[in-house]
């Protein structure tokens, strides 16, 4: 069979284009796939979805006006901030060491990090209790010599929300560290800047990004959390009655001022999720 003298011309462009043209094929969804995949979707939605239908509209500004919801948002948004504060100020240098530093034992240190993740909140709250309270291993002495009780307070608010709400920080700038270029750093002690000065100057603003994701997810699990934050601080009103707390209580006696609770917690949420699109949301 003989090509025609147009031929090669044609197949030279095609070799320049890419090569020569592929069939397509059709990519379908197979059946066992897709019916296990939408239904872990309606899984997901469905109940924040009943949510909005069963809330009260006609009476929610009535709800959220009232004394205790305005305490209680009030109590979750200072401890929430607190907890993120404390968990900058301790984290950012913990996941600097993880990332950084090559030093015996480092899995295991990570694995202790990531902990809070994987323990039941409520467990972190004993272990609070044994380690923080008045007799607690490190409480009775904080009590003894200082005069500090951390339970039940609103520092023991604090402290829970933390103690959950950090490993999500520290392992966000972990991350950021191990993607940031250590060749920036080294630059700078060859000019004759100090590790610290290094650190603050260099690596900080190479990771800026990443903290502030860490931070708003920390601030989310900070806002969001009860197990560990009613075993160890209690569930007093204006005191340690955060917004988890109130919807549980309001849960017993008032479902729809739960529900116009749960709505705020839920706003809280998309908002985060919102404000993390670019670094989730749009992925890949």
């Amino acid at each position: 069979m003989t090509s025609s003298p147009t031929d090669e011309p044609r197949a030279a462009a095609g070799v320049l284009r890419g090569g020569p043209r592929r069939r397509r094929v059709r990519t379908g969804v197979p059946l066992p796939l897709l019916l296990p995949a939408l239904t872990g979707l309606a899984f997901l939605i469905v109940p924040p979805a009943a949510l909005l239908v069963r809330t009260p509209w006609h009476s929610l500004p009535e709800q959220l006006t009232s004394a205790d919801v305005w305490q209680a948002l009030r109590l979750s948004l200072f401890s929430a901030t607190a907890a993120t504060a404390v968990c900058l100020v301790f984290g950012v240098p913990l996941a600097w060491l993880l990332a950084r530093v090559d030093f015996p034992g480092r899995g295991l240190v990570r694995a202790l990090v990531t902990l809070p993740l994987v323990l039941p909140p409520v467990v972190g709250g004993v272990a609070l209790l044994m380690a923080l309270g008045r007799n607690g291993i490190v409480g009775q002495w904080l009590d003894s010599w200082f005069g500090i009780t951390l339970p039940f307070t609103t520092a023991g608010v604090v402290i829970a929300e933390a103690f959950v709400a950090m490993p999500f920080l520290v392992i966000s700038v972990e991350g950021t560290l191990r993607a940031a270029d250590p060749r920036y750093e080294e630059a700078a002690a060859t000019l004759g800047a100090s590790r610290f000065t290094a650190f603050r100057r260099v690596t900080l603003p190479l990771i800026a990004p990443g903290i502030a994701a860490g931070a708003v997810l920390a601030w989310a699990r900070a806002l969001g959390e009860f197990g560990a934050t009613i075993t160890f601080a209690g569930n007093f009103p204006g005191r340690t009655q955060t917004m988890p707390l109130a919807v549980y209580l309001a849960l017993q006696s008032d479902p729809e001022a739960a529900i116009a609770l749960s709505l705020v917690l839920l706003a809280v949420s998309i908002a985060v999720l919102a404000g993390l699109r670019d670094r989730w949301m749009r992925a890949g």
